[in-house]
């Protein structure tokens, strides 16, 4: 299905909490940039980790993916995404035969170990307390080279219940890439860790039709929020459709006067 927009319209990518982490612009943070725009992930650890995080994601979580036919087979993708669990990148990552790149909050980097590990399977630092250039010029480069990158527009995980309310970075990314935004729901990731304890429970994801919208060189925060506000009941019909709780919504006028009546 595509979408098309009018034509105009930033702002800004995030992902989940505050704290010390590295600074926006600082060495630690530009080198993790670097590394993911000029080298990507490790192809050895993403792909050995890959093969045996899926099989453990099928059997453990009894994982299930519906609508992947509606992912196109090469070229950018914006994948658009609830946020429940730390692991909501990693099963999402199993959609597709090539690597996925997404944003994480910078406080995930403070570990230098843990930080490399991100790194090299493709996370990007984001300070979710500001609009971040250097990771939306991160998103946009990978992008622009064909590659996927996930984004969680609520800006940081949201449980329990419905949704949360979506950031219109998202949107300014798919303007100013001119990317197709497949709209994704995932549901079950937040019921499998007690503690430090991974326990079974189902996993589902579903996927939406692509949507795209005609490419802006710089459009105006109305315009990004605007597109960020069709793309977002896409990835809520999603989360619907796999059971996912519903905010409350007023009935329509008719149904409230025959409740009257």
């Amino acid at each position: 299905m595509n979408v098309q927009a009018p034509i105009q319209a930033p702002e800004e990518l995030r992902e989940t909490a505050a704290g010390d982490g590295p600074a926006k612009g600082s060495a630690e943070a530009t080198a993790l940039h670097d590394r993911v725009r000029n080298h990507g992930v490790n192809p050895l650890l993403y792909w050995l980790l890959r093969a045996v995080l899926q099989p453990f994601f099928h059997l453990y979580f009894r994982l299930s993916r519906v609508g992947r036919e509606h992912i196109p087979e090469d070229g950018p993708i914006v994948f658009a995404a609830n946020h429940r669990s730390f692991l909501d990148p990693f099963v999402i990552a199993t959609l597709v035969r090539r690597p996925i790149y997404f944003v994480a909050k910078k406080e995930l980097f403070n570990n230098r170990f843990q930080g490399w590990i991100l790194n090299a399977l493709g996370a990007f630092p984001v300070d979710r307390g500001a609009g971040d250039a250097d990771a939306m010029s991160t998103a946009r480069e990978i992008l622009d080279r064909g590659d996927c990158v996930v984004i969680f527009p609520e800006g940081t995980r949201v449980r329990p219940g419905p949704l949360g309310e979506p950031k219109r970075g998202v949107g300014r990314l798919a303007l100013e890439t001119g990317a197709p935004v497949v709209p994704v729901a995932v549901i079950g990731t937040e019921n499998i860790r007690r503690g430090w304890r991974i326990r079974p429970h189902k996993v589902r994801i579903r996927c939406g039709r692509a949507l795209t919208f005609p490419r802006v060189a710089a459009p105006s925060k109305d315009l990004a929020g605007a597109v960020t506000d069709r793309i977002w009941p896409c990835v809520m019909l999603q989360w619907e459709w796999l059971g996912g709780a519903v905010p409350e919504r007023e009935a329509p006028p008719v149904a409230r006067l025959r409740h009257v009546a």
